[in-house]
């Protein structure tokens, strides 16, 4: 599994709860921008429309060699089974999570997918308190390093 595009505020922003393995419907000009790493899902969220699951906010940019260029912030549809797509809908509205993407990646077979999480949002001390932890962390890795020298 090779990651191409991440998204970082998703973690930052919510507590992931659950993820889930999604293919993307793609053109094939996004398939070539995608592949030289150039979209951006920091912005990007799950809705749901007739029973189907699309992106909406992903920004691939057009890719410069494709003889008819895609439009970069269309919305894409999810491939996922029955089964997922009415948990996924149950979780949403029942339950008031959000789904976001966390990634894009390559699979074993070179396609590429989409990790989607079910998430629920942090409130404004809940990121204080991720931030406080990982600075926290760092400095401990500091004086480790520092005693054993």
């Amino acid at each position: 599994m090779k990651i191409i595009v991440q998204n970082r505020k998703a973690r930052h922003d919510y507590y992931i709860e659950e993820s889930l393995e999604a293919g993307i419907v793609l053109l094939g000009s996004e398939v070539k921008s995608i592949r030289e790493g150039r979209a951006n899902i920091a912005q990007a969220y799950v809705v749901e429309s007739e029973g189907e699951l699309f992106l909406q906010g992903v920004h691939i940019s057009p890719y410069s060699r494709a003889a008819f260029p895609h439009e970069p912030l269309r919305r894409r549809k999810l491939l996922l089974k029955k089964r997922q797509i009415l948990k996924l809908f149950h979780n949403i509205q029942k339950k008031k999570m959000t789904a976001v993407p966390l990634c894009f990646y390559l699979n074993d077979k070179g396609w590429i997918k989409a990790q989607i999480g079910l998430a629920r949002g942090k409130e404004k001390e809940d990121k204080r308190q991720a931030i406080k932890e990982r600075e926290w962390a760092v400095e401990k890795q500091r004086l480790f390093k520092k005693t054993f020298q």
